[in-house]
């Protein structure tokens, strides 16, 4: 999880993600997702080289993480916090509230072939990384 910071203002509070600085990557793309209907699940992928923080700018919602050996699940629900997935790491999100926005800053421009989406085939290349 990375701390962002809040500049509070009795007109509202501020938070900044620069590239490079807060994060470790220079940010090349932006998306969210919203509109997500009750019960759906994102993600379901890993990517060979693409980094991504995650916020949840409004709402709430879960990710789950793999590295292919252990799994771990974060509640991200403040728009001054970001869940960081580095490369190779199988994500899952879900559970997301009505309303709820979840954005996502990428250090890559969009690559289908750096899409791993099949669990099996990110678990064979995990551990082929690791031999």
């Amino acid at each position: 999880m990375i701390d962002i910071p809040i500049v509070h203002d009795q007109r509202g509070n501020l938070s900044v993600v620069e590239g490079g600085m807060l994060i470790p990557f220079d940010i090349k793309r932006l998306y969210y997702l919203y509109d997500v209907p009750g019960g759906t699940m994102r993600g379901g992928h890993a990517h060979r080289k693409l980094r991504q923080l995650i916020i949840a700018a409004s709402g709430s919602f879960d990710v789950s993480l793999e590295d292919g050996h252990s799994r771990t699940k974060f509640t991200l629900n403040r728009s001054y916090q970001g869940l960081y997935i580095p490369t190779m790491t199988w994500r899952e999100i879900d559970n997301f509230s009505s309303g709820a926005v979840c954005l996502v800053l990428a250090s890559e421009h969009y690559d289908e072939s750096d899409y791993i989406y099949e669990h099996s085939d990110f678990l064979t290349e995990v551990s082929s990384l690791t031999k």
